[in-house]
């Protein structure tokens, strides 16, 4: 793992855009990440439902359990410079 970029313990669930927001930080600049509803149910092999009461606790947990590979993937990402034009990694 790069060491260079850091993930800390910060996770929510956004509900407009049903994702959940994450930062990681490279070189003292934090980049604003995102993982969808979609990508959560393809790692947890399951089927999140959006309209779920508690799909904010369920995603959370999704993304806990597979958190290290989240964040591999994403520094995959950062590290080839794929950020969106407002200087976000998304994840569908």
């Amino acid at each position: 793992m790069n060491q260079s970029i850091i993930f800390p313990d910060l996770q929510d669930w956004e509900q407009s855009s049903q994702m959940i927001v994450f930062p990681a930080q490279q070189q003292g600049m934090n980049i604003e990440c995102r993982i969808g509803i979609a990508k959560l149910a393809a790692l947890s092999e399951t089927n999140l439902i959006a309209t779920d009461l508690d799909i904010a606790t369920k995603a959370l947990a999704v993304f806990e359990t597979h958190r290290f590979d989240i964040e591999e993937e994403v520094e995959q990402l950062i590290e080839q410079e794929l950020l969106d034009e407002l200087g976000r990694v998304t994840i569908i």
